[in-house]
């Protein structure tokens, strides 16, 4: 019979990525810790981790086991911080990525405020647009805007993000203002090359449903404050988050242009691994930042 400990330790060595920091976790040798996760195999009859000189990578039915060993890991730690009174306590280290926008807009401050306000935490927070590997880069907590397909990860959707047209003043006084979306072929329109959207791939509502146009323009970016700073400048048309630009249309530096045609709208989601319980840390940090996010909604 499989004994808990093991799949606790499993569970370890897969959040980890390393068998000795494990080993030095538990206080046990490296060939402790590779014997019992070879005997967990060797009962179950499968690979488990397939294991280089640099990595260790899941098995299909690493994947599936280490869903139900989370579980039993977090059960365990749960009970065992019930009966020793730490249930009322956050402690711990967490890692998340975040996106660039929403970290420079509130995340930044609100990570740092969760912290102020629980002493026992600490936060290792990465400013990114990609879709990070929860698993293989050992996070315990993502937030990410997009569409979501990954089925062996948790998310909570936050807020939606909706997506607008806007250029200055000036840039409509010198070139016009368009009409409809295909008047757009006719400007200079700055690309957002954002996640795997594509950038020259605007989305626009229609009366058979959306439907997209090929933009063309000279000046492309993955950086949103780049793109905002050419906007602001100028020099063409953007196709961007709302909130990047929010201040800049209350104060008329830009204008929104075709709000009831803009179809890209992008929910925000708090995502995390598979487990039938996030962590007390986690579910407060999850709030924290839903609050916060909530408090600001108009921007979004």
């Amino acid at each position: 019979m499989t004994k808990a400990d093991d799949l606790i330790l499993f569970a370890q060595v897969v959040e980890q990525g390393s068998f000795s920091r494990v080993a030095e976790k538990n206080l046990l040798t490296n060939s402790v810790v590779s014997k019992r996760i070879a005997r967990l195999e060797q009962e179950l009859g499968v690979q488990l981790l397939y294991r280089t000189t640099r990595k260790l990578t899941l098995s299909e039915a690493g994947k599936k086991l280490y869903k139900g060993a989370t579980n039993v890991q977090q059960a365990t730690t749960e009970a065992i911080n019930t009966v020793s009174g730490f249930a009322d306590n956050v402690t711990g280290h967490i890692k998340m990525s975040v996106p660039t926008i929403s970290g420079d807009l509130l995340l930044a401050d609100a990570v740092a405020e969760f912290c102020a306000l629980h002493p026992g935490i600490t936060v290792d927070i990465s400013l990114e647009n990609l879709f990070v590997d929860i698993i293989e880069d050992n996070y315990d907590l993502v937030i990410r805007t997009g569409r979501l397909e990954d089925s062996s990860l948790i998310a909570r959707h936050i807020i939606e993000s909706q997506w607008v047209i806007c250029a200055t003043p000036d840039y409509i006084k010198r070139n016009g203002q368009p009409q409809e979306p295909e008047n757009l072929l006719e400007h200079n329109c700055l690309q957002y090359a954002y996640q795997t959207t594509g950038a020259s791939e605007w989305e626009f509502k229609g009366e058979d449903g959306t439907y997209i146009i090929k933009i063309k323009g000279n000046f492309t970016t993955d950086n949103a404050a780049a793109l905002r700073k050419a906007a602001l400048g100028g020099y063409g048309i953007a196709y961007v988050p709302r909130c990047l630009v929010y201040l800049d249309l209350m104060k008329g530096e830009l204008i929104d242009i075709m709000p009831n045609r803009v179809a890209k709208k992008l929910g925000v989601y708090a995502i995390y691994p598979f487990t039938r319980h996030p962590s007390k840390k986690i579910r407060l940090l999850i709030e924290h930042i839903r609050q916060r996010y909530l408090s600001m909604s108009e921007y979004f």
